[in-house]
C-alpha cells in the first residue's frame, strides 16, 4: 500500500483506472489519510486487513510538542501522482484529498483503529490545550496539503472525517468545528469545491451543514430526503448507496440505486455515490451496471431540464 501511494506512476495508474473501467465522472487521487502525517516526524506503517499502526502514539502535551512543522513539498509524490493523472484523465476532473484533523488525531493518539477512542477522549477531556494543539497543528497541515494538491491540478477537494461519528454534538462543535473552519477559510479563496465526508454523523449535520463546504457526503445509514431537510438547500449531498448492496449482485444494487434515483430525482445538488468505499470482494461488473443507471438517469434529468427552458 505504501509502496503504490508514494510513488508517482503508480498513483497515476490506480487514480485513472476506475474512470476507464467503470466510466465514472470523476477521478480521486490514489493515496492514503497517514502519507502527510511522515512529514510531522510521524512513524507509521499500515498493516493488511488492520490499518494504520503509529509506533510512538501520542498521549500528552509532550508528544504534541515533538511533532515537527509540516513541510508541504514534503509528499512531492502525491503532487507529481496527481499531474500525472490530469494530464492522462484529460477533461475528467480529479479529487485531492485529505484525513480531517479529528480522524488523524484519533489514529495519532490511539496508534491504530479503535472502537471506542478511549486515548483520544482521555486527551481531549483531561488535556484541552494539548488537545487543541495538535488540532491546531493538523488543520493547518491538512490545508497547506490540499493547497498543493490543487496547484498540482486536483480539481476539487475532500476531507474524510471516518472517525468524528464517535464524537457527540457539544464535543465536535468545541473540538473539530474551529479545525474544520480554518481548512475552509484557507482553502476557499483557491476556488475549488470542497467536500466533507463524515462517517455516522447524522447527528451532527445541522453543526456540518453551517461550515461552507461546498457538498456534505453522508453514509447509508439514514434518508437524504432527511439530509436535505436538516442540510438546506444550498449545500451539495453526495451518496449513500449501501456498500453491501454492490457485493450481492447488480439486481440487489440496481434495486438500492433506483430508490435513491427515485427520492433525489429532482435535487439540483445531489451527486451519487456509495456511502463509503467499495468493499474488495465487489465485482466490477456491478459498478458498471451502477454507473450506467445513473448515467442513464442523469441524461433524462439534463434532457427535462432542456425542455423546461425558455
Amino acid at each position: 500500500m505504501l509502496e503504490m501511494a508514494r510513488t508517482p506512476h503508480l498513483i497515476r495508474d490506480v487514480t485513472v483506472r476506475p474512470v476507464v473501467d467503470l466510466g465514472v465522472d470523476a477521478a480521486i487521487i490514489f493515496s492514503d489519510i497517514m502519507i502527510p502525517l511522515e512529514f510531522l516526524g510521524v512513524a507509521f506503517d499500515i498493516v493488511e486487513h488492520v490499518g494504520p499502526k503509529v509506533f510512538s502514539p501520542i498521549r500528552d502535551g509532550t508528544g504534541v510538542s515533538r511533532l515537527t512543522p509540516f513541510f508541504a513539498e514534503g509528499p512531492d509524490y502525491v503532487y507529481e501522482g496527481i499531474r500525472l493523472a490530469v494530464a492522462e484523465l484529460g477533461s475528467i476532473p480529479l479529487i485531492g484529498f485529505a484525513g480531517a484533523p479529528f480522524t488523524l488525531a484519533s489514529y495519532l493518539v490511539e496508534g491504530g483503529p479503535s472502537r471506542t477512542y478511549h486515548w483520544t477522549k482521555r486527551l481531549m477531556w483531561t488535556d484541552a490545550a494539548a488537545f487543541h494543539a495538535l488540532m491546531e497543528i493538523l488543520a493547518e497541515m491538512v490545508s497547506q496539503f490540499l493547497a498543493r494538491q490543487v496547484a498540482a491540478g486536483a480539481r476539487a477537494v475532500q476531507l474524510f472525517d471516518s472517525w468524528v461519528g464517535a464524537l457527540n454534538v457539544r464535543d465536535f462543535a468545541t473540538w473539530v468545528l474551529p479545525a474544520i473552519r480554518t481548512i475552509v477559510r484557507q482553502l476557499t479563496p483557491l476556488g475549488v469545491p470542497i467536500i466533507y465526508f463524515a462517517l455516522e454523523a447524522y447527528h451532527l449535520l445541522p453543526l456540518i451543514a453551517d461550515i461552507g463546504v461546498t457538498v456534505v457526503g453522508v453514509d447509508w445509514r439514514g434518508e437524504l430526503s432527511e439530509v436535505r431537510r436538516l442540510m438546506g438547500s444550498q449545500v451539495g449531498i453526495m451518496g449513500n448507496l449501501d456498500p453491501q448492496r454492490v457485493t450481492l449482485g447488480t439486481e440487489a444494487a440496481l434495486a438500492g440505486t433506483e430508490e435513491i434515483l427515485r427520492n433525489m430525482r429532482s435535487d439540483p445538488r445531489f451527486i451519487f455515490n456509495l456511502g463509503h468505499g467499495v468493499p474488495p470482494e465487489t465485482d466490477p461488473a456491478v459498478l458498471q451496471a451502477v454507473v450506467q443507471r445513473v448515467h442513464d438517469e442523469g441524461h433524462v434529468a439534463g434532457l427535462a431540464g432542456k425542455e423546461n427552458q425558455p
